[in-house]
């Protein structure tokens, strides 16, 4: 195990010091313990190498708010201990951190497998609804419902042990960095990438998957080009903890058969340490795989989109049900009203750095009170809570309109924010 810096994840390696090393990556909520039934048959080829994310585990609570942060701090991990060229197993979010590594670091991987994993996984909307949840409710709400999404009902009927460690592994991760994590699945969407993934794939998927089923894995498949879908039976989205036999006989074969070199890790030794395992010195060969040149994209003249902008920044506050029903609705005669207050009031106003977003919520809160404006108080009610507003800030905020805006405004207001924290805080059954 190993001490953490901000910048680096927490990790352990298992195995012979002198063989290829290969990554486990864990889904979210879990930790690296979920891969605990592979690593007796994998460590007799490689040097398997688990992490768990920020906050899970026992890592240290430095929130990562993006796939890409999450990837570099791997990257960054992997640099100290001189391992340069690797497989990669990732689950879920672990997944998206291998797609993410396949795409901006093909140098790096040798062989990928993506369990349960999606280019996209739901809509942001999902994700930042979760995020409001944990933050009103703390984790204890989504640990008691994960193994409904993660197992079958016969297996966790069957295995009551397993079920309560899965709970226990959600309630004790740090809500900040759970909530972080959320916020990078809601970003993440590399749909129209994958055919740049060179890396040979397999992908695997529980046949019972309700969160990234096989349509999802389908999806990988038909988009990454060197990419092969097992579909597991009687496997939910866990499908290395419910099918641990299964899984493991797939990715020893995957990775024995598709690694085209699989000594060449390019990695170097470091010196022996009391924390940190050392690793045995590797030839330096030329990677399988060559770096790609770096292409800079054409600098567009003039200032930027406002519209396009302020289009992404709109449905990041107030989501994209709420968008596409706007734009839905808009005809001839109102259209030009929804481009006016998506390129000014969301591309300029709402995009300007000087306030966060938090602020530019409380601000608009106040002024909707004043003016009245209920309707528009609902879903900026709603826009508060996914900006990271809390119900008692938001009931702080209203307190004070009451004080500036008077007393009937700021009752409507109670009225309306009421229910609408109510229905979005409210954990699902």
């Amino acid at each position: 195990m190993s001490e953490t810096p901000p910048n680096t994840l927490q990790y352990r390696f298992d195995g012979p010091e002198d063989a290829p090393v290969l990554i486990l990556a864990p889904s979210l909520g879990t930790t690296w313990h979920m891969w605990d039934r592979q690593v007796p048959e994998l460590t007799k080829q490689w040097r398997v190498f688990r992490f768990d994310l920020p906050g899970h585990g026992g890592a240290p609570a430095h929130p990562a708010g993006s796939v890409g942060e999450l990837a570099a701090r791997l990257l960054i991990t992997l640099d100290t201990l001189g391992v340069q060229r690797f497989g990669y197993a990732g689950c879920a979010l672990g997944g998206a951190i291998g797609l993410e590594l396949a795409l901006r670091h093909p140098q790096r991987l040798a062989s990928l497998a993506l369990v349960a994993t999606s280019p996209r996984f739901g809509t942001a909307d999902e994700f930042r609804q979760r995020g409001v949840i944990v933050r009103t409710n703390g984790l204890d709400p989504i640990a008691r419902t994960s193994p409904d999404r993660w197992f079958t009902g016969g297996f966790a009927a069957a295995q009551p042990a397993i079920t309560e460690w899965a709970v226990q592994m959600v309630r004790t991760t740090d809500p900040g960095c759970y909530i972080a994590a959320c916020e990078a699945l809601a970003g993440f969407d590399v749909r129209p990438e994958l055919a740049r993934v060179d890396a040979p794939t397999l992908v695997l998927v529980g046949s019972d998957d309700q969160v990234t089923g096989p349509a999802e894995a389908r999806t990988l498949v038909a988009g990454i080009p060197d990419a092969r879908l097992a579909v597991v039976p009687g496997a939910s989205h866990l499908v290395p903890v419910e099918q641990p036999a299964a899984v493991t006989d797939l990715l020893v074969r995957h990775f024995s058969t598709a690694w085209q070199q699989p000594f060449d890790t390019g990695q170097t030794a470091l010196p022996a340490a009391a924390v940190n395992p050392a690793l045995t010195a590797a030839p330096q060969v030329v990677p399988v795989a060559e770096i790609a040149p770096a292409v800079v994209p054409p600098q567009p003249l003039g200032p930027p989109d406002r519209y396009e902008t302020g289009l992404k920044v709109r449905r990041e506050v107030l989501g994209d049900a709420h968008v596409d029903r706007a734009l839905a609705q808009a005809d001839e005669f109102s259209g030009d009203f929804q481009e006016f207050i998506t390129r000014y009031a969301w591309g300029e106003i709402w995009d300007r750095p000087g306030l966060d977003r938090r602020t530019r919520s409380c601000v608009t809160l106040t002024a909707l009170v004043a003016g009245g404006h209920l309707d528009e108080l609902a879903f900026h009610t709603r826009a508060a809570l996914r900006n990271g507003l809390t119900p008692d800030e938001i009931k702080e905020v209203l307190l004070q309109a009451a004080v500036y805006c008077g007393v009937p405004a700021a009752n409507s207001a109670f009225r309306v924010a009421q229910q609408v924290i109510r229905e979005e805080t409210t954990p699902a059954e």
